[in-house]
């Protein structure tokens, strides 16, 4: 035989109770419905007003009853749907960008931000305007400025075949040039390149350039306001996220843990560069880099590497 411990009776109780508080209204409906019956029963006298307002208190119970219940499920329904307001509005965080809407939304990024995270091919965009206006603005306003730039690595040829191959799947776009292992290359020591320049231009520029052996499909453009992921077809549409948004720190994170998984390389090693680099101060400063270019390329590569460091055009200008 189980012996009820002090413990398990008092749970009971407590449970009894807690029951007894919940659906007190019926309790209070039967007890008043018990009261009068067994009264009216015994007493075949009882007042007629009596048992009326007996059964009228009854009603008036089971009316309270009534109503607390649709709150309980008001409350509960409240509680699920909030679940799904919140998912909506998740999904609202996020919006297309088309067209013109893409410039537009890059130059508001960039008018008063502190912080730029690229990550991507071979930075193109990021050459020819982004990393020259976010340069020119935090001169204007006499800011300090960080970037993070996060490109494939020039010199692991197997990542710029891939890339190539990528850029050459649905062919080139109007006026656009042909994407080989060569020209890849090019174009990412070409950012290498830019950095380095606009660097030792200005003090407050904090820069640094993370080089990754994995060829990416998107372009991550993040500042302080806002993210925009694009593709390499500005006829495709683009996103746009704002800040204080949980996706918007998801890619925080995802594309700091991107970084910490590439070569980092040390700017502040640069060789000087003159307004106009020369092909020997561009080779030094990759040397010293620890970026040395292929013995294949040409003094006129090196030059094309300047050009396009200095004087890229914008890809998305038709």
């Amino acid at each position: 035989m189980t012996r009820s411990t002090p413990q398990g009776a008092g749970r009971r109780l407590e449970n009894g109770i807690a029951w007894a508080v919940r659906n007190l209204d019926g309790i209070v409906a039967i007890a008043v419905a018990l009261v009068v019956g067994l009264m009216d029963v015994l007493n075949q006298n009882m007042d007629d007003n009596i048992v009326s307002g007996a059964t009228l208190l009854v009603l008036a119970a089971l009316v309270y009853g009534s109503l607390t219940e649709r709150r309980r499920r008001m409350a509960d329904l409240q509680a699920a749907t909030s679940g799904t307001s919140r998912a909506i509005e998740d999904l609202a965080m996020v919006r297309t960008l088309s067209g013109a809407e893409v410039a537009l939304a890059h130059e508001r990024a960039r008018r008063a931000t502190t912080r730029w995270v690229f990550k991507g091919g071979t930075g193109t965009y990021l050459r020819a305007v982004t990393l020259p206006e976010c340069v020119l603005e935090a001169q204007r306003q006499r800011r300090s400025l960080s970037m993070k730039i996060d490109i494939i690595n020039p010199a692991d040829e197997q990542v710029c075949a891939a890339y190539a191959r990528f850029r050459s799947t649905f062919g080139p776009g109007p006026g656009d040039a042909e994407w080989t292992v060569e020209r890849t290359r090019k174009e990412a020591y070409a950012t290498v390149v830019a950095a380095g320049w606009h660097r030792q231009r200005l003090d407050t520029l904090e820069i640094d350039v993370h080089l990754s052996s994995v060829a990416p499909a998107l372009r991550f453009d993040l500042s302080d306001t806002c993210l925009i992921i694009t593709q390499d077809d500005p006829s495709r549409v683009s996103l746009y996220v704002e800040r204080d948004r949980p996706l918007y720190d998801y890619y925080v994170t995802e594309l700091h843990q991107s970084r910490e998984q590439a070569v980092k390389l040390d700017l502040r090693e640069a060789v000087p560069l003159a307004d106009e680099p020369t092909v020997d101060e561009v080779r030094r400063l990759l040397d010293r880099l620890g970026l040395p270019l292929p013995p294949s390329f040409t003094d006129r590569d090196v030059g094309d590497i300047i050009a396009k460091a200095l004087r890229a055009e914008n890809p998305y200008r038709r």
